[in-house]
């Protein structure tokens, strides 16, 4: 114990000492929810406040009234003197000569949106311009039934009544999937870098040949290398939930009618299940590191390995993988905490199930590296 304490030790003292690939492995942790938090202030007020839309009207003066309603929703008719290098005439709405004598005979009136459909840039507006024009047809439908004595609701065949059970924190917890689809995946990013330098880094600095003459097992060796890389990739989800549950407070949720609110049991929670995932995140890693012959070739395999996690994360957040992904490792630990956040009670046997075959590949693997040190292709890459 004494040897496998002074091994864990020491690797945490180089990786102290390179300050800056340490704090690359956890600007990932520290800048993540800062980003998030501000991409989705900007979506929010984008969405209780959207900026008026200046289009092209052609012929407005044969719908003065029209033009006034939607003047009211904020879109306005552009002023090309003031403005004729601005983009307005990427959508054009034009009114037909017979617009008002069909609206006065109660025949359908013609009006035409001209526009690229294919431009991203302007779909949304498109689709704004549409929106605003059905619903002016709807009440302008609505007030021809009342002058002929008509109700309405006779062409309400259906009264669809749609009762939400939801609570604003089960709301909420769909933008907290996405949050722990970050955190779980900063476990992996925390921990990359140390488990690159403490593997292909030192057999390149032919450290890992001197490590291996002392009087110390392969095996002591291989866990003090895991319990490190583990204590980082730990250290990055505890950076994360913390700074998660500060910055979330500033964006106001409650706009869009649910609250977002990271609370402790959650924290305490998210970091139980992360133990497991954390260990996965180093063994694999190291793993692969020592599989690779060079650091380069290190950081290759693990750009493509973290694709998996990825992937089962995903998979997870937003329902489109087989029930099976409940029971395996990442995507488990995933469903069983967005369980926790919508209310719902803990799935305890997929999540025992889960964290058990986490435990199992990460001991297999720890086993699997035991062996390959054994070996001299590995520990001079040849």
């Amino acid at each position: 114990m004494n040897k496998l304490i002074a091994m864990v030790r020491k690797e945490l003292i180089d990786a102290a000492r390179d300050k800056r690939s340490v704090m690359a492995g956890l600007y990932y942790a520290i800048g993540t929810p800062l980003i998030m938090c501000g991409m989705f202030m900007v979506l929010i007020n984008q969405l209780t406040s959207p900026e008026d839309l200046n289009i092209t009207i052609n012929k407005a003066e044969n719908a003065p009234d029209l033009v006034r309603y939607l003047s009211r929703k904020g879109i306005n008719q552009a002023d090309l003197a003031a403005s004729p290098d601005a983009d307005v005439k990427a959508i054009t709405l034009t009114i037909t000569e017979d617009y008002a004598a069909n609206m006065a005979k109660a025949k359908p009136a013609e009006v035409i949106i001209l526009a690229d459909n294919s431009d991203e840039k302007l779909q949304n507006s498109i689709r704004r311009l549409q929106q605003e024009l059905q619903t002016y047809s709807s009440e302008m439908g609505s007030l021809r039934l009342i002058a002929r004595g008509i109700n309405p609701q006779v062409m309400q065949s259906l009264k669809v009544d749609m009762q939400d059970q939801s609570t604003p924190d089960s709301k909420g917890g769909m933008i907290l999937g996405i949050a722990i689809f970050t955190m779980i995946y900063s476990v992996f990013i925390s921990a990359m870098n140390l488990a690159i330098d403490t593997s292909a880094g030192e057999r390149e600095r032919n450290s890992l040949a001197l490590m291996l003459s002392h009087p110390i097992s392969t095996r002591q060796l291989v866990l003090g290398k895991v319990i490190a890389v583990t204590l980082f990739a730990l250290l990055g989800l505890v950076l994360i939930l913390l700074i998660s549950k500060i910055a979330y407070t500033f964006v106001p949720w409650q706009e869009l009618g649910f609250s977002i609110n990271i609370s402790t049991d959650f924290m305490q929670l998210m970091f139980v299940i992360g133990i497991p995932v954390a260990l996965l995140a180093s063994t694999l890693q190291l793993f692969v590191s020592f599989m690779a012959k060079s650091f380069k070739e290190a950081q290759s395999y693990l750009t493509m390995v973290l694709f998996v996690p990825i992937a089962l994360s995903m998979a997870a957040s937003y329902n489109i993988a087989p029930d099976v992904l409940q029971w395996i490792p990442v995507s488990g630990q995933q469903q069983a905490l967005m369980d926790f956040i919508k209310g719902k009670d803990i799935p305890m046997l997929q999540l025992a199930v889960s964290s058990t075959m986490t435990v199992v590949i990460s001991i297999g693997l720890m086993l699997g590296m035991e062996k390959m040190l054994k070996s001299e292709k590995v520990v001079f890459g040849l």
